[in-house]
């Protein structure tokens, strides 16, 4: 994986249309499953109880929590590219995200990114972009969907 350097607008605009890259894979652990749980107040079986899991779930496993996927999008979106000379970042929409497929425990996921649209707002980027969670190993993603971030660019 090589990541992409913008620090503008017109470097951002460049790039709409095309597909930005893939992040390297990281592995689901049960710690961090667990460490989610904790963070976020929500402890169903699925995510925590190993020995039910793998007696009554078709996954035969512990599963990630989907939204603990969605929260990796800022960690394996900077894997992809790196956002230069900027006063911050916004994270502003998510569009049409279908969760497609359970991530089961020890699963290797990587995030595959396309630049969908850039429009200047005033000179605020605002960036549309396609984003697929790849399970290693699996033909179906654990999701797709489009999300939206602002870049606040210094003068």
């Amino acid at each position: 994986m090589s990541q992409i350097t913008i620090n503008s607008l017109e470097e951002l605009e460049s790039y709409q249309g095309k597909e930005l890259g893939v992040s390297d894979y990281h592995t689901i652990t049960q710690e961090q499953i667990k460490n989610f749980a904790d963070a976020t107040l929500d402890h169903q079986w699925i995510h925590l109880d190993e020995n039910r899991a793998t007696i009554e779930t078709p996954f035969r496993s512990t599963i990630a929590h989907g939204y603990l996927t969605v929260s990796l999008l800022p960690y394996l979106w900077g894997q992809i590219v790196k956002i230069g000379n900027v006063k911050m970042q916004v994270n502003y929409e998510i569009e049409s995200l279908r969760f497609n497929q359970a991530v089961a425990v020890n699963s290797r996921v990587r995030l595959r990114a396309k630049m969908l649209s850039v429009k200047n707002l005033r000179g605020i980027a605002k960036t549309q972009i396609e984003v697929t969670l790849e399970i290693e190993n699996s033909r179906k993603p654990a999701y797709n969907g489009i999300v939206t971030f602002l870049y606040h660019f210094n003068d």
